[in-house]
């Protein structure tokens, strides 16, 4: 599996807004509201894979949890994690850019299609929606670019020897 790069994710999310510009020249009429309920289930999953990034790149890294004096020595160690764990969270993170760049895209060409009439009740509140949803898009794709890399294993010199 190769890493996720950033100008394949933009090259999704090109033509993924042209393809929903051109359909919303002809379509936007017989369409519903759009739910701004998306821009938070993408804001969730962004904070989710950025800790879960976090995390991973500190017990991968071998970082030590801060140890108070009352707290036992197994406390301080982090657990080693399953190398299949990691690479499904990678798969995972791979997916969830690649989504949030279909999804981005689709909210551009709705901002695209949309912006031509803001004069008007609805267009306006659809194109405020396919803005959130758009930079909710775009850091959920950052999130899962960064929980992709955190699963890289770093290079053996930088590891801390393990204390035993």
């Amino acid at each position: 599996m190769t890493p996720t790069r950033v100008r394949y994710l933009v090259t999704v999310a090109v033509v993924c807004a042209a393809a929903a510009w051109l359909l919303l020249l002809h379509l936007y009429a017989s369409l519903p509201p759009l739910p701004w309920t998306p821009v938070l289930t993408l804001l969730l999953l962004a904070v989710i894979e950025a800790r879960a990034g976090y995390l991973i790149k500190g017990r991968i890294s071998g970082q030590r949890r801060p140890a108070a004096d009352d707290l036992p020595r197994w406390w301080a160690r982090p657990r080693p994690l399953h190398p299949i764990a990691i690479a499904r969270t990678a798969a995972i993170a791979k997916a969830s850019a690649l989504a949030a760049a279909v999804i981005g895209g689709i909210a551009a060409g709705f901002v695209l299609d949309l912006i031509r009439s803001l004069g008007q009740p609805t267009p306006r509140q659809d194109t405020f929606t396919a803005v959130g949803i758009l930079a909710c898009s775009v850091i959920l794709a950052t999130a899962a670019v960064y929980l992709e890399r955190s699963c890289r294993v770093p290079p053996s010199g930088e590891l801390e020897p393990d204390e035993s």
